[in-house]
């Protein structure tokens, strides 16, 4: 019956992406969904687009070992990171009629520094995906019996074919979708574990008073970890493509504000959800935290103590959570490479030949991710180096070239490369301090000492200036 239902659910995902690709006529219906999303579409996607299985198997046993130390770094920091865009971020790049941060990169330095940006943010891509398609065949081989290697492969198909029909459309559509059964999925389970153990009061019950505490109490090591994840997830996708696909894709500056407002609110309250079930589960099944770090505690609970519906409904939010992780994630790199690649060396290429290239880059970066999800790499680990890679690289010339008129093309390029050498310095000979903390640091002092040694000697339009190349008039909510 789960089977069933499972394959009734993928195939309900594919019917959208085909009903989406309607509305696809030119490049910007494909990327940015005609810059037509509300509020509501704005912010549920970027919900979805973050809320992954690391948010319903990872973090839950961090939170149980770790408190709300965790708590404050897993799901206070993202939904901080969203609403700092929000405010100080997104009505300056709306009003720059742009399709992505590599844009940004092109008015505000130069086409080196779109390109060079464009390829580190497409780079970063590839192996978060590939961790969610190895998610995906993990819960495939649990519920249907498929292979690993074959779920692999099937996680990708599906993704790949609405993707490459709706873009961002089918995209926006089935993340509405999927994030109601996710929701639907933990309130229920929740309320499960709640009749079990009578009340949640009894969730925090014996809990030692280091649990209660959101700042480190230990020493330099536990103060570094704290604040690389801090860095993370609260500054570090302050840069990346796939917010600001849905800030873009807004149909005025106002919906794409507003928008990102919800979207940290639901980063907030829905996470926190799989955090109570897991203190739940884990005080009244303590022997579920033995088994793979307490990552499987949620499924093994919902295996052992739940009905066939129940487990229908979470089996269905965690294959939406996965999936919309997937689509968005692979969509950014694809737009990055149609915009910022294809057509920066491409000119005069017609805007129908664009649509077909983007729609082939979404099958390209699937296909670099499927490679690193069948390779026996350390997939965890390239994820967390690739988006530490972002922050210590892009973070300080995106920010202080869209707030400091001095920043130069100089001060880019030597924040650039400073934070990537000394990352990946620090990395390599594993220095006591995290490397992202060195590489951020002295990423953002380089930007400010470069810029000041060699100025700009014309500045280019300032961010503020470019309202009168905003493509559509602000319209009704």
């Amino acid at each position: 019956m789960i089977t069933s239902f499972i394959i009734l659910y993928l195939l309900l995902t594919l019917g959208v992406g085909f009903w989406a690709s309607r509305r696809i006529k030119t490049s910007d219906d494909f990327t940015l969904a005609g810059k037509s999303l509300s509020t509501s579409f704005v912010g549920v996607t970027l919900f979805a687009t973050w809320f992954g299985s690391s948010q319903i198997m990872g973090n839950p046993s961090r939170f149980v070992a770790e408190g709300f130390t965790a708590f404050f770094n897993l799901v206070l920091a993202p939904g901080l990171c969203l609403l700092v865009v929000g405010i100080f971020y997104a009505r300056k790049l709306y009003r720059m009629n742009i399709v992505t941060v590599g844009d940004f990169f092109k008015l505000r330095y130069n086409k080196s520094l779109e390109v060079t940006s464009s390829i580190l943010m497409v780079v970063s891509y590839p192996h978060w995906i590939a961790a969610q398609f190895v998610a995906l065949a993990y819960l495939f081989n649990a519920i249907i019996g498929v292979p690993l290697d074959y779920g692999i492969f099937l996680g990708a198909v599906i993704v790949i074919i609405y993707t490459y029909i709706g873009g961002m459309w089918a995209v926006s559509y089935t993340d509405m979708i999927q994030s109601i059964m996710i929701l639907l999925g933990l309130i229920i389970l929740l309320t499960e574990v709640l009749q079990q153990a009578g009340g949640i009061g009894l969730f925090f019950e014996e809990r030692r008073a280091e649990f209660y505490d959101l700042l480190p109490t230990a020493g330099i090591d536990s103060w570094s970890e704290f604040i690389a994840l801090f860095l993370a997830f609260a500054v570090g996708p302050i840069p990346v493509q796939e917010i600001y696909q849905r800030v873009f894709s807004a149909r005025n500056e106002k919906a794409a504000r507003n928008g990102l407002f919800l979207g940290a609110f639901l980063m907030v309250t829905i996470p926190s959800i799989p955090l109570l079930i897991g203190l739940g589960g884990a005080q009244l099944y303590p022997e579920l935290m033995d088994a793979g770090d307490g990552q499987e505690i949620i499924p093994a609970m919902v295996l052992m103590f739940t009905s066939t519906p129940v487990q229908i409904l979470f089996y269905g939010a965690m294959i939406s959570a996965i999936l919309s992780t997937s689509s968005g994630a692979m969509l950014a790199p694809a737009t990055v490479i149609g915009e910022n690649l294809i057509k920066t060396y491409a000119r005069g290429i017609s805007d129908r030949r664009l649509l077909l290239y983007t729609r082939l880059s979404v099958v390209v970066v699937a296909a670099f991710s499927c490679y690193f999800a069948f390779s026996d790499i350390d997939i965890v680990g390239l994820v967390a180096a690739s988006l530490a890679l972002i922050l210590v690289c892009l973070f300080a010339p995106f920010t202080f070239g869209l707030f400091w008129k001095k920043a130069s093309v100089a001060g880019a390029w030597a924040a650039v490369i400073t934070g990537g050498f000394v990352w990946f310095f620090c990395y390599l000979y594993e220095t006591r301090i995290d490397a992202t903390i060195y590489g951020f640091v002295l990423s953002c002092l380089a930007m400010v000492i470069g810029s000041l040694v060699s100025p700009d000697k014309k500045h280019p339009a300032w961010p503020s200036d470019q309202v009168k190349l905003t493509r559509n008039p602000p319209g009704p909510e």
